[in-house]
């Protein structure tokens, strides 16, 4: 009966434990990934094409034979980008992990022979496993889900961070673009007025310091562009680093400006709310916290056992007899009773529940601090849009007035102009930094207000790019000392009140209508003055 006995429980706690081993899969579920992605407004995977070149070679054609979007560069960047295969790695190390917490050490088979000194030897045969993995088993499975549920959180809050770099740096790509487009299209116009100035300057109709100021305006137009461009390609690079493109895939066009801030942003107490339900940085802390609780008390619970084991013992006499039966090997905790490992199991839940005090408020600053953030920068730009862009080019339409009727020099007037690009650039700069504010590796649900555009370059620049000469068209430059334009150089000759502002998209242009276009009360005559061939 005591043999039956032993073999049944030896057979059982063999099958519990082979049992244990197979009730997870040692291949990552991609579902499980998905599932908390799509919780956190993440972007999709195609899980068909992950590891699958040929697949992978595909849709990442498809997304690039098209204008690249910031949704295309994030399909792009979760199957290329080499930080997610590094992620999706790290899924499947956490899966193993789990799978090596749940098996039990293998069992031991131990072989004897024992000579007698009449002639003859005892035969012995056992096998024995360690009594403490067998009960500790049903717990350490449970703390092995919770500690994988732990890591995919780990391993999501990682994705996240990589969205986060994608869409960061798609920003930062699009608003140095839209910069230096500005900036080349205005050094265009600075190059073609100083060409047109020197045409001038060798019929002898202006000075060389007149000549000279607008040499140096194109130069310094030129020098500010190649900067543009450099750093528009800086950030190309970059973000081609993080989507893991390279080579001719790294060609794509992009077409998008960046967007205007959304009409409302989202209610600080709701982000709150979702960040607590969702931030991964904290729910990762807290299910650590409750996996090393839990491993905290089966530490107690079991340290007096230490290395014991129970097995089972066959042995064959030398005349021929047999004894068979269960064997147990206790540890006497005499000098050691596992103080060592329950202070250390104590000390890791103290430090994880330091990590939860800290990820919650983590959790509740950030979202206030990025609340006002976000709020401060909005109003950036709005006074941008609706003040220092319309006050700039305000300035230059009073200054342009007051060339015309020559009471300030082209200098003057070309300062103006150089302020109000710097506003132009400042303004694009103010969107990018207001939507770097906004990014945090997923949806926001204001996103879903998302449409209209900043205004491109040539709507910004169309109606006065660069040093506008249009006056000058259709006339015949080809013998300029037939002109006097000793007086008029570098200037706009339009009309105030013909200035178009209409197209400056996002931007107010109100000042404009109440300001009559007519010079300044102490303004000479116009008649007094001899403006040469110019009407």
């Amino acid at each position: 009966m005591t043999v039956s006995l032993a073999r049944a429980s030896l057979a059982l706690a063999m099958a519990a434990a082979l049992g244990a081993c197979t009730t997870l899969s040692p291949q990552p579920r991609a579902d499980e990934l998905t599932s908390a992605l799509e919780a956190r407004g993440g972007p999709a995977v195609d899980w068909a094409a992950v590891g699958a070149p040929r697949e992978e070679r595909a849709a990442i054609g498809r997304w690039l034979d098209q204008p690249m979007t910031l949704d295309a560069a994030l399909r792009v960047a979760m199957l290329r980008s080499p930080r997610l295969q590094e992620e999706y790695a790290h899924q499947g190390l956490a899966r193993a992990e789990v799978l090596e917490a749940v098996e039990i050490s293998n069992p031991t088979l131990s072989l004897s022979r024992m000579s007698l000194d009449g002639g003859g030897s005892n035969r012995t045969v056992g096998l024995s496993l360690p009594l403490v993995d067998l009960l500790m088993l049903p717990v350490r499975t449970r703390l092995a889900r919770l500690e994988y549920e732990r890591a995919t959180y780990e391993i999501t809050g990682a994705v996240l961070g990589v969205v986060a770099e994608v869409e960061s740096g798609w920003y930062e790509y699009v608003a140095a673009r839209q910069v230096a487009a500005m900036r080349e299209a205005v050094a265009e116009g600075a190059a073609a007025s100083a060409e047109l100035a020197q045409r001038f300057h060798d019929a002898g109709n202006i000075s060389d310091l007149q000549l000279a100021q607008e040499q140096a305006v194109a130069s310094e137009a030129r020098i500010e562009a190649l900067r543009a461009r450099a750093e528009a390609g800086r950030q190309r690079l970059a973000l081609n680093q993080v989507l893991g493109l390279h080579g001719d895939e790294a060609d794509w066009e992009a077409s998008d400006n960046l967007p205007l801030p959304v009409p409302q942003e989202d209610d600080p107490a709701l982000l709150a709310r979702l960040a607590g339900e969702g931030n991964t940085e904290l729910l990762a802390a807290r299910k650590e916290a409750e996996v090393l609780a839990d491993a905290l008390g089966l530490t107690r619970s079991l340290r007096w056992l230490g290395g014991s084991e129970i097995g089972y013992e066959r042995e064959k006499e030398a005349d021929g007899a047999r004894l068979r039966g269960p064997e147990l090997a206790l540890e006497l905790p005499i000098f050691n009773q596992g103080q060592a490992r329950v202070a250390r199991a104590e000390a890791q839940l103290a430090a994880a529940l330091a990590r939860v005090d800290q990820a919650e408020l983590s959790a509740t600053q950030g979202v206030r601090l990025g609340s006002e953030q976000v709020s401060a920068l909005r109003e950036v730009v709005r006074l941008h849009r609706e003040a220092l862009v319309p006050q700039r080019e305000t300035i230059v339409a009073r200054q342009q007035e007051r060339q015309n009727f020559m009471l300030i020099g082209v200098f003057e007037l070309v300062q103006a102009k150089l302020a109000e690009y710097d506003a132009y650039q400042a303004y694009l700069e103010a969107v990018r930094d207001y939507w770097l504010a906004r990014v945090v590796g997923q949806r926001l649900p204001s996103d879903a207000s998302i449409g209209e555009r900043t205004p491109a370059v040539q709507d910004i620049l169309a109606p006065k790019g660069g040093m506008d000469h249009s006056m000058h068209e259709g006339m015949d430059h080809a013998n300029p000392e037939e002109m006097d334009h000793s007086k008029h150089e570098g200037m706009n000759h339009a009309k105030p009140e013909e200035m178009d502002h209409s197209r400056h998209e996002g931007m107010d242009h109100s000042q404009h209508e109440a300001d009559d276009a007519k010079p300044e009360d102490d303004a000479p005559r116009h008649d007094e003055h001899d403006h040469g061939d110019t009407p």
